[in-house]
């Protein structure tokens, strides 16, 4: 992507908001709008036309899940728009929405309080805007965790794999946080497409189809 990152903060925390505007600006995103509720967050992205939007999840005027349902819409409705949801917790309705949109690319879900390395957090947005995904690992957990898990085929070396996945780490990155070899990860990594009978596209495809299976539970 050339030229700054263009961005839409919604945050209703006022300090938040603002922390995070100077975040941003400081490492070079172009802020063009940051509002505190849905509804104007919705207005500020047909108005700007961004790159970008960080969103809160609870906003006004009930707090729950407004921020992740604008999310959705504008993804919808901007298909090249990359969103990243910053929360303090995990919102199952929705969250499958969200990440069935635009393919699963350009999308994240951070948890607020797990945050702790800002340049870390900056790569996260960028890789995002790149179309890549950013997802906290407790968020991914959560949204699996269910009955009927259609994941339990896989081992759980299979799951760690698919996390780091998730979390937008190519086989190369994944093998060095797991101290495995490339190869091996690329072994994992091809159990998992069968496991979850992924069809047979290109590589990338079939990445980014594990990750939503992988998130929104559902294996085929």
């Amino acid at each position: 992507m050339n030229g700054a990152i263009s961005v839409v903060v919604a945050e209703d925390g006022v300090l938040l908001r603002v922390g995070l505007v100077g975040l941003l600006e400081r490492f070079g995103f172009e802020v063009r709008a940051a509002v505190a509720d849905a509804d104007a967050l919705r207005a500020a992205v047909a108005e700007h036309d961004p790159d970008l939007v960080i969103t809160d999840i609870r906003m006004p005027p009930t707090h729950t899940d407004e921020g992740l349902r604008a999310a959705v819409e504008v993804r919808d409705a901007h298909p090249g728009l990359a969103v990243v949801v910053l929360s303090q917790y995990v919102q199952h309705s929705y969250a499958a929405d969200l990440f069935g949109t635009g393919d699963g690319r350009g999308v994240g879900y951070l948890l607020k309080d797990r945050v702790v390395d800002v340049e870390e957090f900056v790569d996260s947005l960028r890789r995002v805007c790149a179309g890549g995904t950013a997802v906290d690992p407790q968020v991914v957990g959560q949204l699996v965790r269910r009955r009927d898990d259609p994941l339990a085929a896989l081992t759980t070396r299979e799951r760690d794999v698919l996390g780091l996945l998730a979390e937008g780490h190519s086989n190369a990155s994944i093998a060095r946080r797991l101290f495995v070899t490339e190869a091996t990860v690329g072994k994992h990594v091809g159990n998992i497409f069968v496991k979850l009978r992924l069809p047979q596209t290109d590589d990338t495809n079939r990445r980014v189809l594990a990750v939503l299976a992988h998130l929104a539970g559902q294996g085929g």
